[in-house]
């Protein structure tokens, strides 16, 4: 049988993840508190953003920089820095 949990971005109780998706508090906090569903969406969202913007998971401003726009997506309900071409008219 698969967990629930209370989904922050979705609203609903929902399937939770299998696994932390990396390590940290912060890690933990996803996992008890987002879907996969609405993890699904932030990982569709995160590739926007490192194909549009370039991004090199080597770079530490780059991995700041998408730990901070997951938080809005997740948490915040926040509008993301997306490129021009993504942001909706």
């Amino acid at each position: 049988m698969s967990r629930t949990v209370d989904c922050v971005k979705m609203g609903e109780k929902l399937e939770g993840l299998d696994f932390l998706p990396f390590p940290g508090e912060l890690g933990q906090k996803v996992y008890d508190n987002v879907s996969k569903e609405a993890w699904k969406q932030w990982l569709g969202q995160q590739t926007i953003l490192i194909n549009e913007y370039r991004l090199s998971s080597l770079d530490p401003k780059a991995r700041t920089f998408l730990l901070e726009e997951m938080q809005k997506f997740l948490f915040d309900d926040q509008d993301l820095d997306m490129p021009e071409e993504f942001k909706s008219i």
